[in-house]
């Protein structure tokens, strides 16, 4: 675990006790800080009760305290802890602030941190292979893997490679990335803020808090990203900012687990960021091929007859699903759940890709009205018929895919738990098939 003597002797309360909030109350305790820590679950407080005061932030007197470290899963923008600390005066800050806090006093690195609409989580890992594919020693953290306090530091010259979402950055005021990239931007998680522009400026953050003299990585697919990349163009010294064009890095047929358009851009902005850090062709190229990819985003979960099974169900919006169906030229589509929108148009340039559609959840039959005048649909409802009905559909070279296009708390309790249920459904069916073993 990380531990730093900036924490010693300061008072913070920690409002969440998941991953991220009980590495917090390890590292804080562990660095001679007082602590008040709350969960709504009693199973959670029991894990810090003796070693951290039990309170509520909400309820307490926060005069006084150094900060409130928050889980970035509280919706500041309807939590009643927003107000109780804007009051007190207190900061509200999360776990990626502590680690900014305490970076002073561990041995010299650098921080690579990646935000972005979709792909962020791919990226991250991208960067984090490529690094120890060419025995730069790193860790990964943030939004993907484990939390980074909780994590033992590096030794001088390693490297800190963070995902970073919205809701991260809205509780992070000092990070000062050493190099920061933005994938994209398109609508998403609009309950959170006030509308796009809220949601774009918290991105934009991202690049405020660094220096003089430190890299700015951007996408270039869409308007919002590059005004962004314009504006800290404009006010630093255009040599750090680096504007990536995905056509330029040739060889994705090499790469299984980096497929389609956006996983192109994905490993452009990756590349340029390893790059950065100093490595050579010759160390990441052979790298991008022996990427496995991750769980959920693009996973080939398996073949049989000359058909593939995609996991997608990261794809939790259209913009996110749309390249997806961009990377294969015959797909069979499992869409729907708990719809963020009413309305597919991110996809609609490669429904000519689609050769049917299997409705499912929540977003079912809204998604079936839209998609019937374009392709063959059928409204299955439930992820086990959807599967079946493709299996039996689908012809040798063709793609089964899950991509929903929509959260998934309708009928799973979370993306994982929605790609695990997809995964066991196609191993489960193609058993099946095959029949017993002699």
């Amino acid at each position: 675990m990380i531990v730093s003597s900036a924490f010693a002797g300061k008072r913070f309360a920690v409002l969440g006790l998941a991953r991220s909030g009980l590495a917090s109350v390890e590292t804080l305790l562990a660095s001679g800080a007082m602590v008040t820590a709350w969960d709504n679950r009693e199973e959670a407080r029991e894990l810090v009760a003796g070693r951290a005061e039990i309170g509520d932030p909400v309820s307490i007197d926060l005069a006084g305290f150094d900060g409130v470290v928050v889980s970035p899963g509280v919706p500041l923008n309807r939590h009643p802890i927003a107000s109780a600390a804007r009051e007190a005066g207190v900061p509200l800050i999360g776990d990626i602030e502590l680690f900014a806090m305490a970076r002073p006093s561990l041995p010299p690195h650098r921080v690579v941190a990646i935000t972005g609409t979709n792909g962020k989580s791919t990226t991250t890992a991208l960067v984090h292979h490529l690094c120890r594919s060419a025995a730069l020693p790193c860790r990964m953290g943030g939004n993907i893997g484990l939390p980074v306090l909780g994590q033992d530091p590096l030794a001088a010259g390693g490297v800190y490679v963070l995902e970073l979402s919205s809701y991260q950055i809205d509780l992070t005021l000092n990070l000062a990335a050493d190099i920061a990239a933005l994938i994209n931007l398109s609508p998403d998680h609009l309950d959170r803020y006030d509308g796009f522009e809220g949601y774009v400026a918290s991105k934009a953050r991202l690049f405020a808090m660094q220096h003089a003299g430190q890299q700015a990585v951007f996408g270039r697919g869409d308007r919002d990203t590059l005004k962004i990349a314009s504006e800290v163009m404009a006010a630093r010294d255009p040599g750090t900012v680096h504007v990536v064009d995905p056509d330029t890095l040739t060889g994705q047929a090499g790469w299984p687990s980096l497929q389609g358009p956006h996983n192109l851009q994905n490993a452009a902005i990756a590349v340029e960021i390893a790059t950065l850090l100093g490595l050579r062709e010759a160390q990441w190229r052979p790298a991008l091929a022996s990427f496995k990819g991750l769980a959920h985003r693009m996973e080939r979960v398996a073949e049989y007859h000359g058909v593939l099974f995609i996991n997608d169900s990261k794809a939790t919006n259209p913009a996110s699903t749309a390249p997806a169906l961009a990377a294969f030229p015959r797909v069979h589509w499992i869409v729907g759940g708990l719809p963020k929108g009413d309305r597919l148009d991110e996809c609609a340039p490669y429904f000519d890709h689609v050769v049917a559609a299997y409705t499912i959840g929540e977003a079912g039959p809204r998604f079936a009205e839209l998609l019937e005048q374009q392709m063959p649909v059928q409204r299955s409802e439930m992820m086990c018929d959807a599967v079946r009905q493709a299996m039996v559909a689908a012809q040798p070279g063709d793609v089964v895919m899950l991509s929903p296009a929509c959260a998934s708390f309708d009928q799973f309790r979370d993306f994982e738990a929605r790609g695990d249920s997809f995964r066991q459904i196609v191993e489960a069916l193609i058993a099946e098939q095959r029949g017993p073993r002699a």
